[in-house]
């Protein structure tokens, strides 16, 4: 059975690019323009996993991760973060809040790909 994946970004071209390239491994993919339209989607659809950017506008990464994971429901949905933000504090942040994994754009497919299959066992 294929796996959903939400993809949370403010780029359309890394959510276009990021949905192909998991298309592509034959996951489901469902995309959402910043963390407010992310919870809109997490709570009208299954997850296996989500993908997130944190610099996006109305509700940026970090505030979302903290949302999902505040919630028991969806305490345990892998999170990768896929953002530009690369610093220690940044990355450290993510982890804190609940990220499995903090990725640096741009981020090898191949490297992203393998990750997402790791987290989903």
């Amino acid at each position: 059975m294929s796996k959903n994946i939400l993809i949370v970004d403010d780029s359309k071209t890394v959510r276009n690019l990021v949905a192909f390239i998991m298309k592509k491994e034959g996951f489901r993919v469902i995309t959402a323009e910043d963390g407010l339209d992310g919870l809109e989607k997490l709570y009208s659809s299954e997850f296996d996993l989500i993908i997130s950017d944190v610099n996006m506008p109305r509700m940026d990464g970090f505030t979302f991760i903290r949302s999902v994971r505040e919630q028991e429901a969806y305490r345990d949905i892998p999170i990768i973060v896929l953002s530009t933000e690369g610093q220690e504090k940044d990355i450290q942040m993510g982890l804190n809040l609940g990220a499995n994994l903090y990725m640096v754009k741009p981020a090898q497919p191949e490297k992203l790909v393998k990750n997402v299959k790791m987290l989903l066992g």
